[in-house]
């Protein structure tokens, strides 16, 4: 067979693929307690109700549903009258329709962002925000993250202000991927107040925020936003199910043409039988009632991960506690190194995500992401016993 080289994007060369994905095989293993993967419930997911609102929609709209089509207003509607109950102010001409939330990081980083450019993000955060900031060659600036009331609002003013300004902010407001926590209100309404003084975009990711099992919601940023700089990033894959693959942007309706094109340079649409039955299954009012069960089973599972670390790990680790998501964060002591940690786990039948794969610059890897949503209370009990054990022997 002949060998042969090519020269890739500078885009290519700078990109890595998120640790997740690799590790999301161990959730399949029936031997291992997973608690790496940010997996909603499945046996929860709605498939009877999904399965009846796709037959709805085959048998009212035949080969409409099955064609090209422009995005499904039905859907956007409802959507805009969501936003619009969270204290948004926002119109069907706002809303763009994505394939999840992580193609609307793509969307706004292209649309904001050139390779070389200065952009903000959390020196914790999501690998998908990493990818589309980093991954793309960005001149990143990284802000701390407090545990208790998120993101570093000073820390955020002052990369803001250097020069040259920033082309693009990215925050995670509710219930963070990895860190659990939750952004106060108070400094939502400070980044939008600083996005609209230095004049610099502002991505706000919310996937997590209809989430919530405890405590009082808050408004998003972009309920505070009076300049039009907030783009807020919704997503369906963890309130219906991942595979739905449907999310949306709320934007300036003057950029929506610009994000169109952007989106039709990737994959030209969202699918036209999905987003149909979407707004079926939303339209019905079948999506409260799922919300109701997936909020209790979480807190319930969030209480024995917090009870079980409290029970194995107190004196060797501190976590935080979330009020919603999917996700507690564990601070082990400084000396253990949770990358080196990891084999000796899974020995164990016990997994997790190292912390410094969430690192922007490759520290903190004396922590972890341990997720709740998708295992039983007795799974997540073992599972924390069994990875106590793993560390007490680096102790």
């Amino acid at each position: 067979m002949k060998t042969w080289t090519v020269d890739l994007s500078a885009e290519v060369a700078n990109l890595k693929r998120s640790v997740m994905r690799d590790l999301l095989g161990l959730a399949v293993n029936p031997e291992i307690i997973s608690m790496a993967g940010g997996l909603p419930a499945s046996e929860l997911i709605p498939l009877d109700s999904f399965r009846d609102c796709l037959d709805t929609v085959l048998a009212r709209d035949g080969p409409r549903a099955m064609q090209y089509s422009p995005q499904y207003d039905p859907l956007r509607e409802w959507i805009a009258d969501y936003m619009n109950e969270r204290g948004v102010t926002c119109e069907l001409g706002q809303v763009f329709i994505t394939n999840g939330a992580q193609q609307g990081l793509a969307i706004l980083s292209r649309l904001f962002l050139d390779s070389g450019q200065p952009a903000v993000i959390e020196e914790v955060t999501f690998t998908g925000i990493q990818q589309v900031t980093v991954g793309r060659g960005a001149a990143v600036r990284t802000i701390p993250t407090d545990l208790g009331t998120g993101a570093d609002i000073e820390a955020l003013q002052m990369a803001m202000q250097e020069e040259p300004r920033p082309r693009l902010v990215v925050l995670i407001p509710d219930f963070h991927n990895p860190l659990g926590v939750s952004l106060s209100g108070e400094k939502r309404a400070d980044a939008a107040a600083l996005a609209a003084r230095y004049n610099v975009p502002l991505v706000e990711d919310d996937p997590y925020s209809t989430l919530r099992f405890h405590g009082e919601t808050v408004p998003p940023i972009k309920a505070y936003d009076e300049a039009g700089l907030v783009f807020y990033l919704g997503s369906f894959s963890k309130i219906l199910f991942p595979a739905i693959r449907l999310g949306w942007i709320v934007a300036s309706p003057d950029l929506i043409p610009k994000i169109t094109a952007l989106r039709e340079s990737f994959d030209l649409e969202t699918s036209t039988l999905l987003q149909r039955a979407a707004a079926e299954f939303l339209v019905q009012g079948m999506l409260e009632p799922h919300l109701l069960r997936l909020r209790d089973v979480n807190r319930t599972r969030s209480g024995a991960l917090l009870e079980a670390l409290e029970q194995h790990l107190t004196g060797l680790a501190t976590w935080t506690q979330p009020e919603g998501g999917l996700f507690v964060w564990v601070t082990l002591l400084e000396a253990i190194d949770t990358w080196e940690m990891f084999e000796a786990a899974v020995e164990r039948k016990v997994a997790y995500i190292p912390g410094a794969s969430f690192a922007v610059h490759g520290d903190h890897r004396n922590t972890m992401r341990l997720s709740f949503s998708n295992l039983q209370p007795e799974a997540i009990r073992v599972g924390v016993a069994r990875l106590a054990e793993v560390i007490r022997d680096r102790c």
